[in-house]
């Protein structure tokens, strides 16, 4: 039997190493896919989200650390008990393995269409971090969202005890013009989208919103987010172009 163990121990040793292999970030793209975001806005994100991801830019930002490949984890997110992983766990260390993530982006369906639960998110996403197959000190969850949260428990709970595992969270705002939005109060609460995400959603080491004017800004918003969230450079809130 203890032979059968050893060779069994020798076996697993190079999986066991390639998943302890380190990485320079963890990082996980949470995307909203609640009712508010129609099938047109749904392809502009997921489009833009493929097209960031394979940017020049943001693969030079990912090739520039010390190990020079960060890892990355693709979900989206409605109601609570709404998640799911489009694309799971991949370690990228160059354009061909970005082409690679944004083609299984591309080809692969939507997952819901129900209320908005940006805690339900943070927690999903803290999971995926806990479970991923590389290491890394820095692990952040990017949440993208148009809308406040009215799903799910607190989500200023969520946030804080992401925070207290040391993850930090960043926020891409999708704003909706007021003519445009079904609900106002979800998608221009008081203040501010904005505002709402950086009182409520975002914490830690660094952490910063940016602006979208729409969905159809979001491939550019998300490609300027990513190579500041992935150089971790901190600063103020960024608004995209429109």
């Amino acid at each position: 039997m203890r032979a059968i163990l050893g060779i069994l121990s020798l076996l697993l040793m190079p999986v066991l190493a390639q998943a302890a292999e380190p990485v320079d970030m963890l990082l996980v793209l949470a995307a909203d896919v609640s009712r508010s975001v129609t099938e047109p806005k749904f392809r502009l994100q997921r489009e833009g989200a493929a097209a960031a991801i394979t940017h020049p830019d943001v693969v030079k930002a990912i090739t520039s650390g010390p190990n020079r490949r960060i890892a990355i984890c693709f979900v989206e997110w409605a109601t609570a008990g709404q998640q799911s992983v489009i694309v799971d766990w991949t370690a990228i260390s160059g354009a061909g393995d970005a082409r690679g993530f944004g083609d299984r982006l591309i080809e692969t369906p939507r997952s819901f269409a129900g209320s908005t639960s940006i805690s339900g998110a943070i927690d999903f996403s803290v999971n995926q971090l806990e479970r991923a197959p590389f290491s890394a000190d820095r692990r952040v969850i990017d949440i993208s969202g148009d809308g406040n949260n009215n799903s799910g428990r607190s989500v200023q709970d969520a946030r804080d005890g992401a925070l207290e595992k040391g993850i930090t969270i960043n926020a891409l705002v999708i704003l909706t013009p007021i003519g445009e939005s079904f609900r106002p109060e979800h998608t221009n609460p008081p203040g501010g989208l904005e505002k709402y995400f950086r009182d409520n959603v975002i914490g830690g080491p660094g952490s910063f919103t940016v602006v979208a004017e729409g969905h159809e800004a979001f491939g550019r918003s998300l490609t300027k987010k990513l190579i500041q969230e992935i150089a971790g450079l901190p600063g103020p809130s960024l608004a995209a172009a429109p």
